[in-house]
């Protein structure tokens, strides 16, 4: 059965001469749409991640593509049987993703991307190595089989990495991924500018090679920045990678921690967290702030009195209507 709810994520490198106006304009065209979500316009593009039903997410993106420097948006799309988002927040930034490269423009110059079934055939050859542009909590639940991956919080750490990689790149191809394609597009172009020769990209990321792919060898679940945590995308040969933070049974169940204060982000059991009430450690189960536990381990954020059209100098545009 068809779910009602539609999931999208997308970027874009495109120019945006006026972020400001751009982003008043976007943020009215989703309330329109009874959009939520997260998303990130700059000088440099568009980068989002929206939830809505399916007719209003299939209308947004029409009028997203429909513009002339977003006609190269390639959607991916999952369903869903409701919201995975309380909010909408539309913000204007440096970089649609902080990487603190801000000399690169990957419309300039960037690593070849590959579809799904290219980076399928070219993964398990000798002279390639697949590496992960990911943070380290996300690659920890989920990441493709013998992936290089970086120990890193955040991806403006990247090049930092890279340097004491070099030795053991040498002479290979380089298969950049991540989750939906973003990231690849100036850290494969930032390998690029250090040297590297042979540098590609999973094009879609890990989200677009489960889909048309079916996921081959991406062990674990792979993380997402909405109300599902992480996702399977391997229906070929699935594999659970993650242990439970508490007891260390494999456990791909993300939870946060009860503990507010705490909040950790970590796989734990169903058993484990019912004897822990959602903590991930006993000294969490004894915090005078702990959150009360559903089972679910994920929980709300507060509202603390949300007002979307907040802030706006007006409240229709022409554009909302088209």
């Amino acid at each position: 059965m068809n779910k009602p709810y539609s999931i999208l994520l997308y970027y874009c490198y495109t120019p945006i001469a006026d972020p400001e106006t751009f982003r008043e304009e976007h943020h009215l065209l989703c309330l329109e749409l009874n959009l939520l979500g997260r998303i990130i316009i700059s000088k440099e593009g568009l980068n989002g991640t929206v939830s809505g039903l399916k007719e209003d997410c299939d209308k947004y993106m029409e009028i997203v593509k429909a513009d002339p420097r977003f006609a190269k948006v390639d959607f991916k799309v999952d369903e869903s049987d409701k919201h995975a988002f309380a909010k909408l927040h539309v913000r204007t930034k440096a970089e649609i993703v902080h990487s603190g490269l801000l000399h690169i423009d990957p419309n300039v110059r960037t690593g070849i991307h590959l579809e799904p079934k290219e980076f399928k055939a070219m993964k398990d050859r000798e002279d390639v190595v697949i590496m992960d542009m990911r943070s380290d909590y996300e690659y920890s639940v989920g990441r493709f089989k013998n992936a290089v991956t970086l120990d890193i919080e955040n991806f403006r750490e990247f090049p930092e990495k890279i340097d004491a990689l070099k030795e053991e790149l040498k002479g290979k191809k380089i298969l950049t991924y991540c989750t939906g394609g973003i990231k690849c597009e100036k850290a494969s172009a930032f390998l690029l500018e250090q040297g590297f020769e042979d540098v590609y990209q999973l094009h879609g990321g890990i989200i677009k090679y489960g889909k048309e792919a079916g996921g081959e060898d991406f062990e674990g679940k792979c993380y997402v920045f909405d109300n599902r945590v992480a996702v399977d995308v391997n229906t070929v040969n699935p594999k659970v990678i993650s242990k439970c933070h508490v007891c260390g049974t494999e456990e791909d169940r993300m939870v946060n921690c009860a503990n507010p204060v705490c909040n950790l982000h970590v796989p734990i059991c169903e058993k484990c967290g019912w004897e822990l009430e959602g903590a991930c450690s006993t000294e969490c189960k004894e915090h005078p702030e702990k959150r009360p536990y559903d089972g679910t381990g994920y929980y709300q954020k507060n509202l603390n009195g949300y007002n979307p059209l907040k802030g706006f100098n007006r409240r229709k545009t022409s554009n909302v209507s088209k």
